[in-house]
């Protein structure tokens, strides 16, 4: 039976899709193939790495009627990189194995038995479905995913934080020393407030499927949230995801409100200076001093080999004179994650967080803790 027989390009697009949570290596060596069930016309695909599904359907030519397996995902995806985009392909199967051809070339591929592939068992209790554009949540993910934890032993932090209530779709994220705050306003009504913590792996790869277009018939993504999994469902895919449990900080009171000493200035002049003297700390010491006074921002550093860097940045300011330590790896995250022209510093004395926001703009709030030099 031909299973699918189209363009390498097609081929390949729907399998990346599904195949981005797929471990080359794991304790299941099912979990490195991809689920393929055909129904009549219709292809389903299916990849799980048991906290995370994504399934999707496509019209990928070949023969009608019902048939299902699993193959290796990266090695079928490895196979087709290497043939041309325009190529047709086929996958064909012959016993227990599959056949790929493309041109003169032909590779057999083992497959496993479809029963074994361990499906995800969804919520029976999803809430209410709501809509966003795709774009919307995507900009959201960028402005703060770069603050997310790493391995964190508070597992809480190692994601982002969603809330969404009344018309407001609000996403945190935080690994202690920094938190990320946005917010963005839904055209629908979300009918009860739900709150949930969305791991790292499962943020990352949304990022990488949702679409970034704009304009009147922007491609939305509709969510679901239960108590233990989350569902999407855009662009003919359905992504389910285990949730992260625990009790995420209380955000609302890590964002400075009363600071009295403010400096408004151009993104992409700091973002310049701090890369400058970023150069001169060391990889283990990633610290600059700024030093803040009316007219002048200063921004320093050394590293022990006793070299310094001293830049200067001229500024609109009348406040008090500040000198304050950062962390610069934190600084350059948040000012690369901006796409806007300017950028306004709330500061209090050197030993307070400083606040960084867009100027008239309430949808996003950075802090970043001072970092004793």
């Amino acid at each position: 039976m031909i299973v699918l027989k189209a363009t390498q390009d097609k081929v390949l697009a729907v399998l990346q899709s599904v195949a981005g949570i797929v471990e080359r290596r794991h304790t299941l060596p099912i979990l490195a193939n991809v689920l393929i069930k055909k129904t009549g016309n219709a292809l389903q695909l299916t990849t799980s790495d048991l906290e995370i599904q994504i399934r999707t359907t496509a019209e990928l030519g070949g023969d009608t009627g019902d048939f299902t397996t699993t193959i290796g995902a990266r090695k079928l995806i490895d196979i087709l990189k290497t043939m041309p985009g325009d190529q047709t392909v086929s996958l064909e199967t012959q016993q227990s194995k599959m056949i790929l051809k493309g041109g003169k070339s032909r590779f057999t591929l083992q497959t496993l038995p479809a029963e074994d592939f361990p499906l995800v068992q969804e919520s029976a209790a999803f809430g209410p479905a709501f809509s966003v554009p795709q774009k919307v949540l995507k900009d959201l993910l960028g402005q703060v995913s770069f603050s997310m934890a790493v391995q964190d032993i508070r597992y809480y932090l190692n994601g982002i934080l969603f809330v969404a209530e009344g018309n407001t779709l609000s996403l945190v994220a935080t690994d202690g020393h920094r938190l990320a705050w946005a917010s963005a306003t839904l055209d629908v009504e979300v009918p009860i407030k739900q709150e949930v913590i969305l791991p790292r792996k499962t943020v990352l790869e949304l990022q990488r499927l949702l679409s970034d277009a704009s304009g009147d018939n922007q491609p939305v993504i509709e969510m679901q949230f239960a108590s233990n999994q989350a569902k999407f469902t855009f662009g003919g895919m359905e992504f389910v995801t285990k949730l992260v449990e625990g009790k995420f900080p209380d955000y609302n009171r890590v964002i400075p409100r009363n600071h009295s000493n403010s400096v408004t200035l151009g993104r992409a002049p700091l973002l310049a200076s701090l890369q400058r003297t970023a150069i001169m700390t060391s990889d283990k010491f990633k610290g600059v001093r700024l030093s803040v006074e009316p007219g002048t921002l200063r921004v320093a550093s050394n590293n022990a080999e006793q070299e310094e860097a001293m830049d200067e940045l001229d500024i609109d300011y009348g406040g008090d004179t500040i000198e304050i330590g950062f962390n610069v790896t934190y600084l350059i995250d948040v000012l690369t994650n901006m796409g806007q022209d300017m950028v306004k510093i709330d500061l209090q004395d050197g030993n307070s967080s400083a606040l960084i926001t867009i100027p008239e703009n309430e949808s996003f709030k950075y802090v970043v803790m001072p970092m004793r030099i």
